[in-house]
């Protein structure tokens, strides 16, 4: 589903924050530049006037257990950070989800999830994007699903989700998500050319053109362009065996 998700932060008080909750999840940090920090798929860089912080952003975790959803909550609220909701069950989503919610540095929300289809190869089970409206934001995503292996799982007027093979996202309607920036994987340049080609013509904006990105590492190959409400949306092929 995600290749990595990247938010802008105040890093070194996200830092503190990730690493105190997602521990209890069994995740630990994976990498650290002075640019990035990751976490498998989820990584921090630092905001600042020119790039300015994520807002207004849900992300959950993947939690193995209902007992590390507790945990999770346990270690964050104990060490001072907000809570927004206690663990228990949250059946208005599916009778086995057990969930526990806080609130990060930047005050995006931070979410433990346990029920029985969590996705399988990644740290992020999904994520609710705040849109100025789900019509023109759901057309976007439409747009490139083809070359980003998304499909629409549920469709109303107030919540789109897109799904890939494990995870998801949802697009919801509210004051817009700020800042958030997502890449989804492919194993052929073609869809990544074919992404940025079909979105451009589409009138989305151009924020970087098809190729390669060695400073990330060699053989990266993406494209970027931005979603209705200016998140910075990729496709990238790694190139790795």
């Amino acid at each position: 589903m995600f290749d990595h998700v990247t938010i802008r932060v105040d890093r070194t008080a996200s830092e503190r924050f990730y690493d105190t909750v997602l521990t209890e999840l069994g995740i630990d940090r994976t990498y650290r530049t002075g640019t990035f920090s990751e976490w498998g798929d989820f990584s921090l860089t630092g905001a600042d006037d020119a790039n300015p912080p994520t807002r207004r952003l849900h992300v959950a975790f993947v939690a193995p257990s209902r007992e590390q959803v507790d945990e999770f909550w346990r270690a964050g609220t104990e060490a001072g950070y907000p809570d927004e909701g206690k663990p228990g069950p949250r059946p208005e989503y599916r009778d086995d989800y057990y969930g526990a919610f806080l609130i990060d540095p930047d005050g995006n929300s931070a979410e433990a999830v346990h029920h029985g289809s969590l996705r399988r190869d990644g740290i992020v089970d999904h994520l609710w994007i705040r849109v100025a409206a789900v019509a023109p934001a759901k057309s976007f995503y439409e747009t490139i699903a083809p070359y980003a292996g998304l499909s629409v799982r549920d469709d109303s007027p107030d919540r789109v989700q897109f799904a890939g093979s494990s995870g998801s996202f949802s697009l919801v309607p509210g004051t817009p998500t700020e800042n958030v920036h997502l890449a989804f994987p492919t194993d052929d340049d073609a869809d990544v050319q074919r992404f940025h080609q079909a979105a451009t013509n589409a009138g989305y904006p151009n924020n970087g053109p098809p190729g390669e990105r060695p400073q990330y590492h060699p053989g990266y190959y993406a494209a970027y362009v931005l979603d209705p409400d200016g998140n910075n949306i990729e496709v990238v092929n790694h190139h790795r065996p």
